[in-house]
């Protein structure tokens, strides 16, 4: 994953991606016994979703991001929620700082597949304790069409942007091997998989702020086309919905893995 991937998209990222559901961040606070003395790395951390989320149940948190824009907003994010236990540090996973320590867990939210994933977690059995592990998560793209709403919002982005899966300047081509598959040949093979399933509702602010803060450089691609891109993107949604909301089926799938006795 190159540094410039999200390049543009921090702010939008921090206010219109969605956090994480209750039941997963209790979950991964039973599973790793989250009693405040243990240490957290985030890696692909973003605007510090994950990391303020989980901070107040450790020591001390660690936030990796390869983008300088993602770690200034995840401070600001930190220090909005009045979070003072985490350091941010500009790095790809793929080539952490030697001196980081030891951690009881390692969350990756949104995150793994655009890294190494061997690399990684090669690297990350000599920092992950005994009776630690990792939590992997990732959910629905708003932009993958499962409702006629959905369905509306893929057509205006084709229709605007084209059908390439774009990442800044390049291609996405999705890893061919499931997580799951990766973590079991590894030093954290003994995996767990659990999907949460639940709505969320979206007004049209949120949908628009969401498209920019995907690594499709939307915003930039528009051009001077944005004004007309969010007119018609609105026309269209308000032909689905009387009160201005919209849901969405979400599937967060989850892994909890842990290293072998």
């Amino acid at each position: 994953m190159t540094g410039d991937v999200f390049a543009g998209t921090a702010g939008y990222y921090a206010r219109h991606r969605p956090g994480y559901p209750p039941a997963f961040l209790a979950e991964i606070a039973r599973r790793f016994s989250l009693s405040g003395a243990g240490r957290l790395l985030d890696l692909g951390c973003g605007p510090g979703t994950l990391a303020v989320a989980l901070a107040s149940q450790v020591s001390e948190a660690i936030g990796v991001d390869p983008e300088a824009d993602m770690l200034a907003e995840a401070a600001r994010q930190a220090d909005l929620a009045g979070i003072h236990n985490v350091r941010w540090v500009e790095a790809h996973a793929e080539s952490l700082p030697s001196d980081l320590g030891v951690f009881q867990l390692v969350t990756m939210g949104r995150s793994f597949h655009w890294m190494r994933r061997d690399q990684v977690l090669e690297s990350l059995a000599e920092m992950v304790a005994p009776a630690g592990g990792l939590a992997i998560v990732n959910d629905n793209c708003l932009v993958r069409p499962e409702t006629d709403w959905q369905r509306s919002v893929a057509a205006i982005q084709e229709k605007f942007l084209g059908t390439v899966g774009r990442v800044g300047d390049g291609a996405f081509v999705p890893p061919a091997e499931s997580p799951e598959t990766v973590l079991r040949r590894s030093a954290f093979r003994h995996v767990e998989r659990i999907v949460y399933e639940f709505e969320r509702q979206w007004t049209v602010e949120q949908i628009i702020g969401y498209m920019y803060s995907t690594s499709v450089p939307v915003r930039r691609l528009l051009g001077d086309r944005r004004t007309v891109f969010e007119k018609e993107l609105t026309e269209v949604l308000m032909r689905h919905s009387s009160n201005h909301r919209f849901t969405e089926p979400v599937r967060l799938v989850a892994f909890f893995a842990f290293r072998e006795a």
